[in-house]
């Protein structure tokens, strides 16, 4: 088994056992993206120099066995969302091309105090706006299972590193589907904390209700590792959880007898390609064979979730990227008459379509007049889509369902139609919007060879339970073990 193909935790095991050293690691996962990132486009920036001096220095622990955690030594990839001390951050966007920010995200901090090395920054949809990653500034990420096709988004530049061994796991963040859906789509598992499990703080806003940075990782242990390390309160981030942080692998038991699983029927709807339909069938099955029960919920506001999704997210976004105006940071334009020309020319210059459209939606449903029938109204619906999940977890304890209607979609497929493009997230949104955790992994592959995802949600604060079903159903299984052929 080559090493790059290996998880965090068998790494972590051989550089315990001094089979090999975090700069090897390091060099090898570099060499790797030499190899095939000039196919797949899912880094914006190489860390090359950064990393190896990380690497060094978790080789010094680890020489000592002193202050060893299981990422340490261990190379992971990070959503070029989340601010990089010294390091370029971009979010894709023209806005912010030559953006260095003077301080670390907190979430950066806690891997790095964790002792990861950090090999470079991931592709993304422009401020996160999207699921597909075309909306990147600089270029479309490519998907490893097949490189005509998406590999999801807003997170897929992290997803594909992970999927084409590029990194042993990578971070993201999720607003609408954008860790949950490009796991699904490149055959990784993606965890969607709680809001107000991990801090906001020092990761670019897009919607500030509904963003949270979650791990992306090649195997259910892997993302209870990466979660320990990240979850936390922190007092910087106002909306951040003073909770007692749990050791999340002790959760990874494979026993699941007597828990009981709610299956929606919103969500096996007309649409649904037949092949995940028959997968994710296939996996209540399995978790029934294990002891788990299996009821029936209903989650009757479903149908409204991504037009309340569509108004508080661009209204919160409008609110959010008013800050990009060419006068402290980012991107100015050139040949300005007086102040208000040079804002309006920055901002048509630096943000992209799709950025456009969705502050030009938000500013709209803010706007006089509009924002009781719109923003006020959405908010409202929001509180009763919350209202659907707290009853149906009063009958069971997890929420099982597809993470995405259909496999990774082809590249140009649905971009001149957002509606459709929009309809990739119906099954993540509501999860964003009720603010409970959720992941997805591996559960089958199409007749196309696509990988299909399996979406777990959660009641709040209770990832534990959520990785202990993952959990028990990737160890009856073997889809996680599948590795893209690139």
């Amino acid at each position: 088994m080559k090493l790059y193909n290996l998880t965090i935790h068998e790494l972590h095991e051989k550089l315990k056992k001094k089979e090999l050293t975090s700069l090897e690691l390091t060099e090898t996962f570099l060499k790797r993206i030499d190899a095939v990132d000039g196919k797949i486009k899912a880094f914006i920036t190489i860390t090359r120099e950064n990393a190896i001096e990380q690497a060094k220095e978790a080789d010094k622990k680890l020489a000592s066995n002193k202050d060893i955690t299981p990422l340490t030594g261990i190379p992971i990839s990070v959503k070029d969302i989340f601010c990089t001390k010294g390091i370029k951050t971009t979010c894709a966007s023209k806005i912010l091309s030559n953006f260095i920010p003077p301080y670390d995200a907190h979430v950066i901090k806690k891997l790095k105090d964790a002792g990861a090395v950090i090999l470079g920054k991931n592709n993304m949809d422009e401020f996160a706006m999207g699921s597909s990653t075309e909306n990147s500034a600089f270029f479309t990420t490519k998907n490893p299972w097949d490189i005509e096709r998406v590999p999801g988004g807003s997170s897929g530049g992290s997803a594909a590193s992970v999927a084409a061994n590029e990194c042993a796991a990578s971070i993201g963040t999720d607003t609408g589907g954008s860790i949950r859906q490009p796991a699904a789509l490149c055959g990784i598992v993606g965890l969607k904390p709680t809001y107000g499990r991990v801090s906001r703080y020092g990761m670019i806003a897009f919607a500030s209700s509904l963003d949270q940075a979650g791990p992306m990782t090649k195997d259910v242990t892997d993302c209870a590792i990466m979660l320990n390390a990240m979850a936390g309160y922190d007092p910087q981030d106002f909306t951040s959880i003073n909770a007692p942080v749990p050791d999340y692998t002790k959760a990874l038991t494979k026993d699941v007898k007597g828990l009981k699983i709610g299956i929606p029927k919103e969500y096996f709807i007309e649409g649904l390609d037949i092949d995940i339909e028959k997968s994710v069938k296939h996996a209540i099955d399995v978790l029934k064979k294990q002891g788990a029960s299996v009821i029936d919920v209903s989650l009757p506001h479903t149908e409204y979730a991504v037009a309340v999704y569509y108004l508080v997210a661009t209204a919160e976004a409008s609110s959010n990227l008013a800050r990009y105006d060419g006068v402290k940071y980012g991107h100015r334009a050139k040949d300005s008459k007086n102040l208000i020309d040079m804002y309006r020319k920055t901002r048509s210059d630096g943000f992209g379509p799709e950025v456009k459209r969705r502050i030009m939606l938000g500013t709209y449903s803010l706007s006089a007049g509009y924002y009781d029938a719109y923003y006020k109204k959405a908010s409202q619906v929001r509180t009763l889509i919350k209202r659907d999940f707290e009853d149906a977890f009063k009958k069971c304890d997890v929420i099982l369902t597809p993470t995405a209607p259909t496999p990774a979609f082809k590249i140009g497929e649905k971009t001149a139609d957002p509606l459709t493009m929009y309809l990739s997230d119906i099954f993540t949104i509501s999860c964003n919007l009720a603010g409970i955790p959720g992941i997805s992994i591996p559960c089958g592959f199409t007749k196309d060879n696509l990988p299909i995802g399996l979406q777990i949600l959660g009641k709040p604060l209770d990832e534990e339970t959520v990785l202990k079903v993952s959990f028990a159903y990737e160890q009856a299984t073997d889809w996680h073990k599948k590795r893209a052929g690139v």
